[in-house]
């Protein structure tokens, strides 16, 4: 099983994800998104007036999945899936030039800050995960291959 360090350590290696909500509606959605993590939470940079901008801020909550990239070399000669590690958490969507500059100088060039918002999420429950931490074979059998990790 993954410790709560490890996921956090492969996030943060990490730089793609899936990023799921739910519009006013009720319709669900979801979307690639590039990320960087800062102090145990996740940050993705948004068009200042995009459907995920609005539609976040009127729910306050997403679903997440990262895809963990695993096989080394070993990827480049067999198709290797990644391993996943997927949570729920609450979202706030920051108005332009609201946050700090530590996590958005990565995310963002100063030149584009002010076409964006920033959505902040934190993860709350567990991570569940699926082939995070344990060998490639044993990615072949689920109850090997699922996990859990606390947020922490």
């Amino acid at each position: 099983m993954p410790t709560s360090e490890q996921v956090w350590h492969d996030l943060a290696k990490a730089s793609f994800a899936v990023l799921s909500f739910v519009t006013p509606a009720g319709a669900p959605r979801s979307s690639g998104v590039v990320y960087v993590t800062a102090e145990h939470r996740l940050y993705v940079a948004v068009g200042k007036d995009s459907w995920k901008a609005r539609h976040i801020a009127a729910a306050g909550t997403v679903a997440v999945t990262v895809p963990i990239r695993r096989g080394g070399l070993l990827a480049l000669l067999f198709p290797i899936p990644p391993a996943t590690v997927s949570f729920h958490g609450t979202a706030v969507v920051h108005p332009t030039g609201a946050l700090p500059e530590g996590p958005l100088a990565r995310l963002v060039p100063p030149q584009r800050r002010a076409e964006c918002r920033v959505i902040e999420i934190q993860p709350v429950g567990d991570f569940v995960t699926y082939g995070e931490g344990v060998t490639l074979n044993a990615m072949r059998t689920p109850s090997l291959a699922r996990g859990r990790a606390p947020v922490g």
